[in-house]
């Protein structure tokens, strides 16, 4: 499983080389009578379970198709956007590409992205749900299969709930600041023992990722329709960054405490987190896991709409790739044809613990899912709301992450660092058009 793309942390440093993953197919070829077309595919499935899962596919592929071949090849995440940058200046770039969505506004700009054919771009807006066409498109074109969809929701763990006298987990914002509250515990020189909410300056994921998915709850956006502003110095984004402050001052939160380790060892009590975390917690946790739950997204109030953070990846074509009709197929082929009632991407993102944003392979393949962790990922498939993938999108990201850790660590006000978010982010996305 790819894991949450924040965890990731964006050290965009040169690799040092490619990890070959997949079926080893000949050099690129001409397409001519004994001589196979040979489509390179670049990903970050670079070791263990996702590497294996795409080998099944692409093996496939190679095996029952003479005059077209994929060949894979994969570096670490933290390495993928320079690698995709790099070898496209120097007229090296992959046929197939599989970015994460957040960095499409980028790729667009810089004449990296293919649009996807209108027949291709029409099977992806009937077949996939809103956030997941959103996440694959840039100023309302589509540019690729999205394929691993990750969605937000709050984990929270059973014991501790019912030692602090909690009936249950929280519904609104209200409760989840009461429950935090009550759960919360430090030892007599002040250490944190439980973190009632797990805020964390660990990663993007436990920083940006959970922020996000708060402000959406609360009907706000990050940034603007048109890609041009931030949207976060709003009523929305000064609730959640209060909620934030509120929660830290009280102790309630400690941003110093890595989430991913205490809440395995049961030391925080609730977390908002990406689907991805699910069966990394079963395995770490053992038969603890039965005291991890998962429910919605809190709401600011009872009875408003439901939304959340969806995150993503998609696979897409280079301009430079010299056949893009079989690659486009190959796409096809991978994201629409169904195998015993699924496609082979969502069977093989399942498979590694993740979704996709096809509705309908996510009710075939986890409708006999025994875990019920599953299905709140799932079902926020329908109203999860895209992260903004405009061109300044992945800078406009680490600056919030920044001002949200100011903010935690009692370095900036809410106001301040509402204000500065604003203009920062402002200035970043404005000029990168």
């Amino acid at each position: 499983m790819s894991r949450a793309p924040s965890r990731r942390h964006f050290a965009l440093v040169l690799p040092s080389a490619l990890l070959a993953a997949g079926c080893a197919a000949p050099s690129r070829g001409t397409g001519r009578p004994g001589d196979p077309i040979v489509l390179t595919l670049l990903s970050h499935y670079a070791s263990g379970a996702l590497k294996e899962a795409l080998r099944g596919p692409v093996d496939e592929w190679n095996a029952t198709h003479d005059r077209v071949k994929v060949a894979t090849e994969a570096v670490e995440f933290t390495d993928l956007l320079t690698t995709v940058m790099v070898r496209q200046a120097a007229g090296q770039g992959a046929d197939l590409l599989h970015p994460y969505c957040l960095w499409n506004g980028q790729l667009v700009r810089a004449g990296v992205l293919r649009p996807a054919p209108p027949g291709h771009a029409e099977e992806i807006r009937r077949g996939y749900g809103s956030a997941a066409v959103g996440s694959a498109s840039v100023g309302g074109t589509v540019y690729g299969y999205p394929t691993e969809m990750q969605t937000y929701a709050l984990y929270y763990n059973r014991r501790l709930l019912r030692e602090a006298g909690v009936a249950g987990p929280p519904r609104t914002w209200r409760e989840l600041e009461d429950a935090a509250c009550r759960t919360a515990r430090r030892d007599r020189y002040g250490n944190t023992l439980v973190q009632g909410f797990g805020l964390s300056t660990f990663d993007d994921s436990t920083t940006v990722g959970q922020t996000l998915a708060l402000l959406n709850a609360a009907g706000g956006r990050f940034v603007s329709a048109d890609g041009r502003r931030t949207e976060l110095d709003s009523a929305p984004g000064r609730a959640v960054f209060d909620l934030e402050h509120r929660l830290v001052t009280s102790g309630a939160s400690d941003p110093g405490v890595n989430v991913y380790q205490a809440f395995a060892s049961g030391q925080v009590a609730m977390v908002i987190s990406a689907g991805w975390w699910t069966a990394n917690l079963k395995s770490l946790m053992g038969t603890a896991y039965r005291d991890v739950g998962v429910v919605p997204v809190p709401l600011p109030e009872t009875g408003g709409s439901r939304a959340t953070l969806a995150t993503g990846f998609m696979l897409g074509v280079n301009t430079a790739a010299r056949h893009p009709r079989e690659a486009w197929e190959f796409l096809r082929w991978l994201n629409t044809e169904k195998v015993r009632g699924a496609t082979r991407m969502s069977a093989l993102q399942v498979s590694v613990g993740s979704l996709t944003g096809r509705a309908d392979d996510m009710r075939t393949l986890l409708g006999a899912a025994t875990d019920p962790n599953l299905r709140p990922f799932r079902d926020a498939l329908a109203y999860a709301v895209p992260e903004p993938n405009v061109p300044g999108a992945q800078q406009a990201k680490s600056l919030l992450r920044k001002n949200i850790e100011a903010l935690w660590t009692g370095r900036q006000s809410v106001e301040e660092a509402l204000r500065t978010t604003r203009r920062q982010v402002d200035q970043e996305v404005s000029r990168s058009w």
